[in-house]
């Protein structure tokens, strides 16, 4: 039956795109909703007309929630009841619009997807507009962006799990933006779901009435069809003019090796043709548009794109960095006011990424330019290290979002690649008046130049307002977590409500922490000391004036600058040890001595000497006075001194993967 599927999908993919998308020839899975989105295309008179469609009749809308909430399993059931995917057999239609090996392989969305849908509801035929967006705080560049081009969202909440941090957090993005939310409470059929306590913390934390509130299993389907009836009656349809001038809306972007950059658009006024010749607000380059169409959920070719209206477009844009997210497009002659556009994303952490073998460094840049394209929100800048050789410097939203990238240059480019230590964005303010960022730890300012008459006269670390949403009983070891970390203004507040017994309530605590205390291992310690019940969230909240030291280690008495580090005096001490532990156990043995040491500027924090490799100089010896052998071995001895003093310690890259990936 599935080779039947998959000469199908060929076939249709062949006749009616030309193309068979990558995606669709991963797995089984993939087949399967392809072919039935390409099959059911063709049962709609082949080709989609899109006047059919007015503003009237459109809703673009969006899912918010925590991670872990059930997005993408709600997506799966709204493609299946309105057709869009066929319903196949039990657990085969399974996080659908997670198209990326990452996603599928931890179980979590890292890539908004666009999805149109069909739906008749009392004799209209409606197009719903869904962009799937992810939960965790790293991705939260990626959730602004799909806000922007819907007029609603559904705010989906665990039952089991309650109102979480990133919950919160979405809501209000949503809300500054204007966007009509639904409530909808996930996961009823758990047996520790307790669907009427979360709606009264809904109630009392947003502010929702409980009347409002759908409850729904998204796994089994049951109250799905309810949330496809409040899309169509509560979210406003979106506001366009067909005889405007085109005025079209650049919210994402990917790569094609066959047709270059894929642009997704939302047509805020005006017509977009297939050979209309447009220009961007942002660059004034002027391209062709070549091929257009909506995501149903694959790519579907239309005729055009109408007011109201989100789908790709392809116009021989060549070039990854032309696409410019939040950019205006027109039709040439017709010039436009252009949309505010998005606020660029922050870089919150940042790392070293350089390729295993040095020659593949030019692969791995062109490889970082595409993938980049497809998540705007990295920084890229070029580097070189004496150790590592040439590499790029990448800013990222957070440790997740870093490890992420690695995973998926990896699966998507075949690429080898060492990630150095994350580091935060530090301010240095100068005597002279001036301020600099520095993100590279060899940039760093030394001990010697805050001294009287240096150059540097202090140094701000980034902070963050942080979210903690935990239950009472952990109270007490969030408290001392946070401490720990370096925390300040900490402050609380219940979250119980009525119906729940003394003690079993939860607690939102809200303190300000170094954005370099939870680029590390907080997020691990958080969950560990919560048993996986606290839940996590932050925003930025500026620079505060602190007492950094930079950090170098010492192989023989030479610097590596590939492991130097910045750190809190308060803590120099321990995290020089640990990482001199470290090196200890990663660098090879020698034929000489050498002494691994953690310095900060001209003092030595911490040391371990590696012993050297020694060859017996006296086996062949037999008899005589044992001064005859006490010669070799200071002979020995004096050549180790030798070799010691003009020796080259040469760390592997195996050693620089073993330690950095730890």
């Amino acid at each position: 039956m599935l080779e039947s599927w998959r000469r199908a999908c060929l076939r249709t993919f062949q006749r009616y795109q030309r193309r068979v998308p990558q995606s669709c020839l991963s797995t089984p899975q993939r087949f399967f909703s392809c072919s039935a989105a390409c099959l059911a295309a063709v049962q709609q008179k082949r080709v989609i007309r899109m006047e059919d469609y007015p503003c009237e009749v459109i809703r673009n809308f969006s899912i918010i929630a925590h991670i872990d909430h059930g997005k993408s399993t709600l997506a799966d059931r709204l493609l299946e009841l309105t057709g869009t995917i066929t319903k196949q057999e039990k657990g085969l239609n399974q996080q659908v619009l997670d198209k990326l090996k990452v996603e599928r392989e931890r179980g979590i969305t890292v890539k908004a997807q666009t999805a149109s849908m069909f739906h008749e509801k009392s004799g209209t035929r409606y197009l719903l507009n869904l962009i799937d967006t992810p939960g965790h705080v790293d991705f939260s560049w990626e959730v602004a962006r799909s806000l922007a081009a819907c007029q609603g969202a559904l705010l989906l909440v665990d039952a089991s799990q309650g109102v979480q941090a990133q919950s919160i957090s979405v809501f209000h993005v949503a809300k500054e933006k204007g966007l009509t939310i639904i409530p909808v409470l996930n996961k009823i059929d758990l047996p520790a779901a307790q669907p009427e306590v979360v709606a009264q913390q809904m109630e009392s934390t947003f502010g929702i009435n409980p009347a409002d509130v759908i409850k729904i299993s998204a796994k089994t389907g049951k109250g799905v069809e309810q949330v496809l009836h409040a899309i169509i009656e509560r979210i406003p349809p979106p506001a366009g003019n067909p005889l405007d001038p085109l005025k079209a809306f650049l919210f994402d972007s990917s790569y094609d090796r066959y047709r270059g950059v894929i642009s997704l658009m939302s047509i805020q006024s005006g017509v977009l043709r297939k050979g209309d010749k447009i220009a961007s607000c942002f660059t004034r380059k002027k391209y062709e548009v070549t091929e257009l169409g909506i995501m149903y959920p694959e790519e579907v070719p239309t005729d055009c794109l109408r007011p109201g209206q989100v789908g790709f477009v392809a116009c021989s844009m060549k070039e990854s960095s032309e696409a410019h997210i939040g950019d205006t497009f027109y039709r040439v002659g017709q010039p436009v006011d252009p949309m505010p556009g998005f606020k660029p994303a922050k870089a919150m952490v940042y790392a070293g990424v350089y390729p295993v073998d040095s020659n593949d460094f030019l692969k791995l840049e062109e490889s970082i330019k595409r993938l980049s394209l497809t998540d705007r929100s990295v920084e890229v800048t070029r580097e070189t290290s004496s150790a590592l050789g040439q590499g790029c410097r990448l800013g990222f939203l957070g440790t997740l979002h870093m490890d992420v990238f690695r995973q998926r240059l990896e699966d998507e480019y075949n690429a080898d690649v060492i990630i150095t230590a994350p580091t935060v964005p530090y301010k240095v303010l100068h005597r002279d008046g001036k301020t600099s960022i520095v993100s590279n730890p060899t940039d760093f300012p030394d001990p010697a130049d805050f001294a009287s008459g240096g150059r540097a006269k202090a140094v701000q670390e980034p902070i963050v307002k942080a979210s903690i949403i935990v239950p009472e009983k952990y109270f007490s070891a969030m408290m001392e977590l946070v401490f720990e970390h370096r925390g300040t203004d900490l402050d609380w507040q219940s979250l119980e409500v009525a119906g729940e017994a003394s003690g079993d309530g939860r607690v939102l605590m809200t303190a300000t922490l170094p954005l370099a205390e939870i680029v590390t291992d907080f997020f691990d310690k958080l969950k560990s000391r919560s048993s996986g019940f606290a839940s996590f969230d932050y925003e930025d909240a500026g620079y505060q004036t602190s007492d950094m030291r930079k950090m170098t280690f010492l192989l023989n008495g030479k610097p590596v600058d590939a492991l130097a580090l910045i750190v809190h005096a308060d803590k120099a001490e321990a995290i020089g040890r640990s990482w001199v532990e470290k090196l200890f156990k990663v660098i090879p043995r020698q034929l000489f001595e050498i002494p691994i040491q953690a310095a900060i500027g001209g003092k030595i924090i911490a040391r371990r000497t590696l012993s050297a490799m020694r060859a017996d100089v006296t086996a062949g010896l037999y008899g005589g006075h044992y001064e005859r052998k006490l010669k070799h071995l200071n002979n020995q001895k004096e050549s180790k001194r030798k070799m010691k003093r003009v020796g080259k310690v040469d760390l592997p890259q195996e050693a620089f993967y073993d330690l950095l990936s730890k």
